[in-house]
C-alpha cells in the first residue's frame, strides 16, 4: 500500500514524493536519448508524457538540467541538447 510524505501530501494518482522523484527519473531516463536524436523536444510534449502531471513535469525539466540540457525559458519553451 502506497502512504503518503510525512507532511500529509499525496500528489496525482496517490503517489508519494519520492514516488514522484522515481517517476521523473524513469521518465528522464527514456527522454534523454529521443531529445538528442531529435535535436529538441517541445514543453508541450514534455507535458504529454508526463501525463499532465505538474510535479513529475517539474522534477523531469530539474533532471534534465542537472544532465547537461538546456530546459529553455518562456520565450523558447523547448528542450534542447546544451552547445558548449
Amino acid at each position: 500500500m502506497k502512504t503518503c510524505d510525512s507532511r500529509g501530501t499525496s500528489y496525482m494518482n496517490g503517489n508519494s514524493y519520492e514516488d514522484c522523484k522515481k517517476i521523473a527519473e524513469d521518465i528522464n531516463t527514456k527522454l534523454k536519448p529521443v531529445i538528442t536524436d531529435n535535436d529538441s523536444m517541445s514543453w508541450t510534449q514534455l507535458s504529454e508524457e508526463v501525463d499532465h502531471d505538474e510535479l513529475v513535469y517539474k522534477l523531469v525539466l530539474k533532471y534534465l538540467r542537472r544532465d547537461g540540457f538546456d530546459i529553455g525559458n518562456s520565450d523558447n519553451p523547448q528542450i534542447t541538447v546544451k552547445s558548449n
